[in-house]
């Protein structure tokens, strides 16, 4: 029998499933700097806000037009759209390219990343430990910024109805749906940086540049949809479809941008983690 056909011995009560829990991955990405220094940042956006309404005043329409923005201190509900509708576009990529793009790379930058398979952890369940994971401190990023403004924004300019710009308000109850739906939304709109990020870091050891990778094409993806000689192509680019959440805080909510969006990033997401697991198999990891 040769050495292909031959069966491989493992060690007595040996579980490939229950190498690398995801419980001790999570403690080991909590516990990290960068973790905690995001956190904090997203914490601290709201107040950051509130601070220059507070020092410049009320915001007020301009040129006769209301935007959301001129709304902002008309609810706690309305400081949270806010704040999400500022961050949305940039500053919610940011954890999201670093969890997901810093996952593997830094444990090849590290020389930890060959004896961890060599524990031994299979390499599908450790990419899958590491993208859960990676993915939950993501989304929890994007509940912590609204969650934070929610409150904020309730202590400062009280619990009342979700103004809407172009007329009519939402009551408090259909407001906090609305709003959990744009952040599920937001999050999934994501998840073609976080399958970039994702890619990038089973390919290169340097944390940096699977995060600056992924932080940089998707601006690449925000400049070419303003490129409006491109027509009906931006529609295949998932920045196209980044504030469609914007049609669910109306009075009669539009999801058909929405759905749009939503193929458009699972098809990006699903082919480059599917990538990611493909390269890694194959890879040879010195490091």
């Amino acid at each position: 029998m040769s050495a292909l056909t031959e069966p491989v011995e493992v060690a007595s009560g040996y579980r490939a499933g229950r190498t690398l829990p995801l419980w001790v991955e999570l403690a080991r990405q909590l516990r990290r700097r960068r973790t905690l220094i995001m956190g904090g940042i997203l914490a601290a956006l709201p107040f950051v806000l509130l601070i220059a309404f507070a020092i410049g005043g009320d915001p007020a329409g301009r040129n006769g037009q209301v935007t959301l923005m001129d709304t902002a201190t008309a609810s706690g509900a309305n400081f949270a759209a806010v704040n999400l509708f500022v961050s949305a576009g940039f500053l919610l990529v940011i954890p999201v390219a670093l969890f997901c793009g810093d996952t593997v790379a830094s444990e090849a930058s590290w020389s930890s990343l060959r004896y961890l398979l060599a524990a031994p952890v299979p390499r599908a369940r450790l990419l899958w430990s590491k993208l859960v994971v990676a993915l939950g401190l993501s989304l929890a990023a994007m509940v912590l910024l609204p969650v934070v403004a929610l409150a904020v924004g309730t202590a400062a300019y009280g619990w009342g109805p979700l103004q809407i710009p172009t007329g009519g308000a939402l009551d408090p109850g259909t407001a906090a749906q609305r709003l959990v739906v744009v952040v599920a939304y937001v999050f999934v709109s994501q998840l073609v940086t976080a399958g970039l990020a994702f890619w990038l870091s089973t390919r290169t050891d340097a944390p940096l540049g699977a995060v600056g990778g992924a932080v940089g094409l998707t601006i690449v993806g925000n400049v070419l949809d303003a490129v409006t000689a491109l027509g009906h192509w931006r529609d295949f680019l998932p920045a196209h479809w980044q504030f469609a959440w914007a049609d669910a805080v109306q009075p009669h909510p539009e999801w058909s941008g929405m759905i749009q969006g939503t193929a458009i990033s699972l098809t990006y997401a699903l082919v480059l983690i599917a990538l990611a697991f493909r390269g890694f198999a194959r890879k040879d990891v010195v490091s």
